[in-house]
């Protein structure tokens, strides 16, 4: 139960501060958890707000009930332990997490979306995003839809393994990070494990089951700031305008033995995906974007850059620009004609790291 009018509001990680910037509602923000205060790029007005700790791990309960809070909006759905720290505190996770980019029209995320609005007397807005949302999913389902099995290629998606990580761990159907694969016209390796189809959003699986799949592509996660408020290696997303991390850390998964042989890394079809596409209120459909013209260039229409730019300024209302800052997918994509002024028509080698002509 929540009581209106919600004046005050303690928030949680990316998605739910995005839509109090998508719902005009900042001003309500009372409080922040660590991640947010993290993140002054991508929220420059709520980044500076009271911050209430690592909500995740160290929750200052004390902290939150300073603020008086009408709301406290979780990333997470397990609330049971805050419920009892937190009396009188409405504790909602209202299902951001789950997005189903093939069925936006009923998934939970378009739901969240919707209650927020209502909740927050913003249904005007709520609905303006939605919309924009779900039409923008629809054009890339128009392009990517119609390919065949037997032309998607085979997709390796996991967390980025660092060094002295001896397995890997790739993602379930629930995540956010399969749906991006399959909307952009790919098709998960992991679909034919045991643990698929299971709740948990994690599988560990080790080299082997690797290299046996051995995918067309591999995409990697890193996570610029965990939920836990760690600001992680190598720098991504909107906080980050040198890509030389990534390019570091792409060198380096390439260049591990156990994976030499796999016709990803010497195709160079190996990227590294920036977390902000996975947890923010975008919910998967910019990063489905990126994916769409990696796999498919030819069919992939959207200009992924255009929507993610419309999505900083039109809904986040962050004077932000995509060609001086931010670093979310690594290599660079391949650009075509007339993307790239006084460069001919190629691609970017993502071995050498160099523009090489077009066959």
């Amino acid at each position: 139960t929540i009581n209106k009018p919600v004046e005050r509001i303690v928030v949680e990680y990316l998605d739910n501060a995005d839509l109090m910037q998508i719902l005009k509602k900042t001003d309500r923000v009372v409080g922040v958890d660590l991640a947010v205060a993290k993140s002054p790029a991508e929220f420059p007005e709520m980044s500076n707000r009271t911050c209430v700790g690592a909500m995740h791990k160290e929750p200052d309960y004390e902290k939150v009930l300073s603020l008086d809070p009408d709301l406290l909006l979780v990333f997470s759905n397990v609330t049971q332990e805050k419920d009892k720290n937190l009396p009188g505190v409405p504790v909602l996770f209202a299902g951001l997490y789950y997005p189903d980019l093939l069925k936006p029209e009923t998934s939970a995320f378009t739901d969240a979306v919707r209650k927020l609005g209502y909740v927050l007397d913003a249904q005007q807005d709520a609905e303006e995003y939605i919309q924009w949302h779900m039409n923008s999913l629809n054009r890339l389902v128009e392009s990517t839809g119609s390919i065949p099995d037997s032309e998607r290629p085979t997709v390796l998606v996991a967390a980025y393994p660092e060094a002295d990580e001896k397995t890997i761990f790739t993602f379930a159907q629930i995540d956010t990070l399969t749906s991006m694969v399959d909307l952009a016209g790919g098709r998960t390796v992991a679909s034919d494990l045991p643990d698929f189809m299971k709740s948990t959003y994690r599988i560990e699986v080790d080299p082997e089951w690797v290299l046996q799949e051995d995918p067309d592509y591999i995409v990697l996660l890193v996570v610029a700031t965990t939920y836990s408020g760690l600001v992680l290696d190598p720098p991504s997303g909107y906080d980050a305008d040198d890509p030389t991390g990534m390019k570091e850390a792409l060198e380096a998964f390439m260049s591990r033995p156990e994976y030499a042989n796999l016709k990803a890394v010497q195709n160079g079809d190996v990227y590294i995906l920036s977390g902000n596409l996975r947890n923010d209120a975008s919910k998967g459909l910019i990063g489905a974007a990126y994916l769409a013209r990696i796999f498919h260039p030819d069919e992939a229409e959207m200009d992924p850059e255009e929507l993610h730019q419309e999505y900083l300024q039109r809904f986040l209302g962050l004077d932000y620009d995509l060609d001086e800052h931010g670093v979310f997918i690594y290599p660079p994509l391949i650009k075509g004609p007339g993307e790239l002024e006084g460069v001919p028509d190629g691609y970017y080698d993502a071995v050498s790291y160099e523009w090489a002509a077009k066959a």
